[in-house]
């Protein structure tokens, strides 16, 4: 059982810019895909972005190419998300997520392990 540890959220001011890591407990995170979800209230969560195991291939929503970047430290077990020109939009618990999925998938069912959220609010 990998385990999952968010940190990085925030207030922000609208055009702002926050990172946020997800660290892993275990080495094996290497092995993993993985992945940012994020979840406004009264909303179903929805793909951010995701990166493949040694980080050569990404996937990103639509709409946050361009402003959100996704990476990862294996030799740290670490994924960050660096997020730039913040929108009120983007204010939701913003959720990271691993499992062995070959391909960088946008579906949640792809990940077997979640971390428990970080809150990211951006002010207007």
């Amino acid at each position: 059982q990998e385990q999952l540890v968010e940190s990085g959220g925030g207030l922000v001011q609208a055009g702002g810019s926050l990172r946020l890591s997800c660290a892993a407990a275990r080495r094996t995170f290497s092995n993993y895909t993985m992945a940012w979800f994020r979840q406004a209230p009264g909303k179903e969560r929805s793909f951010v972005a995701a990166i493949s195991w040694n980080g050569r291939t990404t996937n990103y929503a639509y709409s946050l190419k361009g402003r959100f970047t996704i990476s990862r430290d294996n030799a740290k077990n670490t994924m960050y998300l660096q997020m730039n020109s913040l929108k009120s939009e983007d204010t939701a618990v913003y959720y990271c997520a691993g499992g062995r999925t070959d391909w960088p998938t946008v579906s949640p069912s792809g990940y077997d392990y979640w971390g428990q959220g970080t809150q990211v609010t951006v002010s207007s």
